[in-house]
């Protein structure tokens, strides 16, 4: 089991709503796995991401999909891709299945 954290640890984690705008294939990662495109609302704006989605995803359902995504990690390389967020999801073995929004609700809102 994990070691409890703070409210103030919680906190800096910042978690929003967005919309995915772009998909496209990603040969050079060592997973199989897609670069998308998010929308995050005009404070954020756009960011870009990898996911090893491709087992449960095609590229044409992402399409417009709500994710929750992690906005404040600091950039990371990917082999050739600089990744700007985290979408978050549930991982059960190679399989993730995205975290959504159950409701409609505006790109860029926080997660609490």
């Amino acid at each position: 089991m994990a070691s409890n954290l703070s409210w103030a640890d919680f906190e800096k984690v910042e978690m929003r709503v967005g919309t995915v705008i772009e998909v496209n294939d990603f040969p050079e990662a060592r997973n199989p796995s897609y670069q998308l495109l998010v929308d995050f609302g005009k404070e954020i704006g756009q960011r870009k991401t990898s996911a090893q989605i491709t087992s449960l995803y095609s590229k044409e359902e992402l399409i417009g999909k709500k994710v929750i995504a992690v906005v404040n990690f600091p950039k990371k390389q990917i082999a050739n891709f600089m990744s700007e967020c985290l979408v978050l999801g549930a991982v059960e073995g190679k399989n993730v299945t995205l975290l959504t929004p159950d409701k409609e609700v505006q790109n860029g809102l926080r997660i609490l």
